[in-house]
């Protein structure tokens, strides 16, 4: 009992995520929404990897997020190649543009490696905007079908789900493991990692192609879910999305980039119905998470934890100390 007890505490977080995949139905009307925020919820974590745990603030993230489209499109509809094999090549695209976009932009620290990241997402945009002929040009890759059996939005809800579930998992041990560990210790003290001698930059690298990989996965998943991959998905406007869902929900933790894209998709859908100038309002809400909440909502949500579990504990310490 005890160790069954265990385990279930140590993946606390998967557990988590299954109930906001089951809660979601619940909730929203709408198949679609629902699986926006799963697809976003996957970019994001991707995004953590390497601002929360290796402290690398990239903008490239809308390379390996477009990039994911285009070849689920390109796969679908001109390749014919069948569904997961077309899943397959997003994700290693994604894996390998990031292992070319890292082995560059690791070389440099601070500004520059913003600086060198955002270049490369410029680049990648106008190569996709200069080749119609491969990527639709302005009118994007049309007509990207999804699965036979997840035809309708629920049902592709279900599909992408499962997949959110399994990424979710796999995320979560590559985070716990020795590698996640030497990341952290990389984002909290690069020199000190190098003189107890990590190669900071294959780690460095291997957290770039993970997360590519992984928002290659979304970016294909966002493209049949919409049934196109338009030329916006590779702008790095979508890298700055994703950050902001990463700061929102707070870095360093999976958990919280499911937070961080809920929060955003869900109310970015209902102040877009109230006014058409919601971003002012989401400018807002930046400043305050960046000036009361520098945790996120995940932090905000441990220190209310914190709060409610106080005052139980608070008669258990005094009759030890009587």
């Amino acid at each position: 009992m005890q160790a069954a007890f265990q385990g279930l505490s140590r993946h606390r977080f998967w557990w988590l995520a299954l109930g906001v995949t089951l809660l979601l139905p619940l909730v929203l009307t709408s198949g679609t929404l629902a699986t926006e925020v799963l697809v976003y919820a996957m970019a994001v974590m991707a995004c953590n990897l390497l601002l929360g745990y290796t402290g690398l603030l990239s903008f490239g993230q809308g390379i390996f997020f477009g990039l994911g489209s285009y070849a689920v499109g390109i796969g679908l509809t001109q390749l014919a190649l069948p569904m997961p094999v077309a899943l397959v090549l997003a994700v290693v695209v994604g894996a390998i543009v990031a292992a070319v976009v890292g082995w560059f932009a690791i070389r440099q620290r601070g500004t520059y490696f913003v600086m060198l990241t955002l270049a490369f997402s410029q680049m990648f945009y106008f190569l996709a905007y200069t080749t119609p002929s491969l990527t639709g040009g302005d009118n994007g890759l049309l007509d990207i079908p999804r699965p036979a059996f997840a035809a309708s939005p629920w049902a592709f809800y279900a599909f992408v789900a499962v997949l959110f579930l399994v990424v979710f998992f796999l995320v979560q041990r590559v985070t716990e493991s020795v590698f996640g560990r030497t990341l952290l210790a990389i984002r909290d003290n690069e020199e000190r990692a190098l003189a107890v001698g990590y190669n900071v930059r294959a780690f460095k690298l291997l957290a770039f192609v993970i997360s590519g990989a992984v928002t290659g996965l979304a970016g294909a998943l966002h493209a049949m879910l919409t049934g196109i991959a338009p030329l916006a998905n590779i702008d790095y406007h979508v890298s700055e999305m994703i950050l902001v869902m990463t700061v929102i929900g707070g870095t360093g933790n999976v958990f919280a980039s499911v937070l961080g894209a809920a929060f955003y998709v869900l109310l970015s859908d209902w102040l877009s119905s109230l006014w058409p100038r919601w971003l002012m309002l989401l400018g807002f809400l930046l400043i305050a998470v960046s000036l009361f909440m520098q945790r996120g909502l995940f932090g905000l949500g441990q220190r209310l934890w914190q709060r409610v579990r106080a005052p139980r504990n608070a008669p258990a310490v005094q009759e030890e100390r009587a």
